[in-house]
C-alpha cells in the first residue's frame, strides 16, 4: 500500500475543520482563540521587554561614550622638588600629539578636573569642573550637539558651560553668573583660603543623562589651570576612539605612544559593575518572560487534549479508513502548531509596533496617569528608550515556536496511538 506524503493536503483540511469547529460540534474554537491570545500576549511582552532592555543599554552606553572619554590617561603620582604629591604632567601638548597619531584614535585632549561648590541665587550644589580648550570641547559629541542647548558655545572662552541640571538646581540661565568655590585656594601665612570666583554662564547643555546634566561644568583650560593651581600642568588626557566597544584593543597602542609615561583607564573599567548588572538583569528578564511564554503555550496542550478527547470517534473512523498513525499525529500537530504560529505572528506585530511607537504610547500613559511616571534622577535617562533589534525578535520567535511545536507533539502522539476498536466500541 502506497504511503501518503507527510503533511498532505487532506491532513491540513482535517486539521482546519477541527480548529474551526464549534464546541457543540466537538471542536474547541473558543479554546483555540484563548490559546492564540495567550501566546500573542506572551510574545508581545517578551519582544517589548527585550526592545526596552536593548534601548536602555544602547542609550546608556551612547551617553557614556558621547559625553565622556573612551580612554583617560593619567600620570603616575609623584613628588615634586618640594615634597608635594602631584598627579599632573607638564608635557601634555607633546603627549597629546603622539596619542593623536595612534591608529583608531579620533580625539585626544588635555584635561584639568576637580570638584567644587557652585552657588547662585542663594542656592548651592556640588559640581565637577572640566577644564578644556574650546576646540576640544567642540569635539565632544553630546556637548557640542546635545539633546537641548541654550547660549553660544563659541563664547566658551568668556565664561563656563554648565549642565541643564546645574542650571535648574541653581535657578540660573544663560547670561547669569555662577560662583565657584574651591577649598584648594590661595596659600597664606594662616593657611589655605578657599578660592571664590564668579563666571558668566555662556552655554547650557542637556545630554539626557541626569548624573552628567546635574553635576558637570566646562571651563577654559587656561582658566582651570589658574583656578586649581595647576599652572602648566594637565591632570589627564581624554581620548576618543573609532570603535568604543573594542576600546581594549586600542589601549596598548595608546599607552605605548606615551612611552609608558601615562597609564590608561577605559570607560568599561569605570562602568564595569553597572554593565555587568545590566547583563545579569537582561538574562534574568529573558528567563522570567520565557516562563511566561511557556505558560501561554500550555493553553495549546489543554486545548489539544480536549480536542483529542472529543474527536476520539473521528480518529477511530479515520484509522479504519486507512489513515496511518503518522497521519493522525500530523493532523493534531498541525492544529497545535497553527495556534502557536498565529499567536507568534500577532505577538511579533504587536511587539514591533510597541517598540516603534513607544514615545506616543508612553506619552499617552503619562498623560492618563497625570505625569511624573518617569523620573530622570532615578533612571538617569531623560526618556524611555527602545531599540528593536533583529536578534531579539528572532530569539522571541524561536522560543515561542519551539515551545509551541514541542508541547504540541505529546497530545498529538496520544491521539495517534488511540486504538480504533476502543474508540468505536460504544458508538
Amino acid at each position: 500500500m502506497a504511503r501518503t506524503a507527510p503533511f498532505a493536503g487532506f491532513e491540513w483540511m482535517i486539521a482546519w475543520r477541527y480548529l474551526r469547529a464549534r464546541r457543540r460540534e466537538g471542536g474547541v474554537s473558543v479554546m483555540s482563540v484563548i490559546s492564540v491570545v495567550g501566546v500573542a500576549l506572551a510574545v508581545f511582552a517578551l519582544i517589548a521587554t527585550l526592545a526596552v532592555r536593548s534601548g536602555f543599554r544602547t542609550e546608556f552606553v551612547n551617553t557614556i561614550i558621547g559625553a565622556n572619554a573612551h580612554v583617560t590617561l593619567y600620570a603616575t603620582p609623584s613628588y615634586d622638588e618640594n615634597g608635594v604629591l602631584t598627579r599632573g604632567f607638564a608635557d601634555f601638548d607633546s603627549l597629546t600629539a603622539k596619542v593623536s597619531q595612534v591608529p583608531g584614535v579620533t580625539r585626544a585632549a588635555p584635561l584639568v578636573t576637580s570638584q567644587v561648590m557652585a552657588a547662585a541665587q542663594g542656592r548651592s550644589t556640588g559640581v565637577e569642573v572640566f577644564g578644556e580648550r574650546l576646540d576640544d570641547v567642540k569635539t565632544i559629541p553630546l556637548i557640542s550637539t546635545p539633546e537641548q542647548a541654550q547660549g553660544d558655545l563659541e563664547r566658551f572662552d568668556e565664561g563656563v558651560a554648565i549642565g541643564s541640571g546645574v542650571a535648574r538646581e541653581l535657578g540660573i540661565g544663560v547670561g547669569d553668573n555662577i560662583r565657584l568655590i574651591s577649598p584648594d585656594g590661595t596659600p597664606t601665612p594662616f593657611g589655605v583660603t578657599p578660592r571664590i570666583t564668579d563666571y558668566e554662564v555662556v552655554y547650557i547643555f542637556q545630554v539626557g543623562r541626569y548624573d552628567i546634566d546635574r553635576t558637570r561644568i566646562y571651563m577654559p583650560l587656561a582658566e582651570a589651570q589658574s583656578y586649581f593651581n595647576r599652572e602648566g600642568l594637565a591632570d589627564a588626557l581624554e581620548v576618543l576612539v573609532e570603535d568604543p566597544e573594542a576600546v581594549d584593543t586600542v589601549v596598548p597602542g595608546i599607552v605605548g605612544a606615551t612611552g609608558g609615561a601615562l597609564y590608561g583607564f577605559t570607560w568599561r573599567d569605570q562602568w564595569q559593575s553597572f554593565l555587568q548588572a545590566l547583563k545579569m538583569e537582561d538574562n534574568i528578564m529573558f528567563v522570567i518572560l520565557s516562563i511566561l511564554v511557556l505558560v501561554a503555550s500550555m493553553n495549546i496542550v489543554s486545548g489539544l487534549i480536549m480536542l483529542v478527547k472529543n474527536k476520539g470517534r473521528d480518529v477511530g473512523i479515520l484509522r479504519t479508513m486507512g489513515l496511518s498513525e503518522g497521519s493522525i499525529l500530523r493532523v493534531f500537530f498541525i492544529c497545535g502548531a497553527s495556534i502557536g504560529t498565529v499567536g507568534t505572528i500577532i505577538g511579533v506585530l504587536m511587539g514591533c509596533l510597541f517598540a516603534i511607537y513607544i514615545d506616543p504610547i508612553f506619552n499617552a500613559v503619562n498623560f492618563i496617569l497625570g505625569g511624573g511616571v518617569w523620573d530622570p534622577s532615578v533612571r538617569y535617562l531623560s526618556k524611555l528608550p527602545a531599540e528593536l533589534r533583529l536578534d531579539d525578535v528572532l530569539s522571541a520567535v524561536a522560543l515561542s515556536l519551539g515551545l509551541s511545536f514541542t508541547i504540541t507533539y505529546f497530545p498529538a502522539r496520544r491521539a495517534a496511538r488511540l486504538n480504533p476498536v476502543e474508540a468505536l466500541r460504544y458508538e
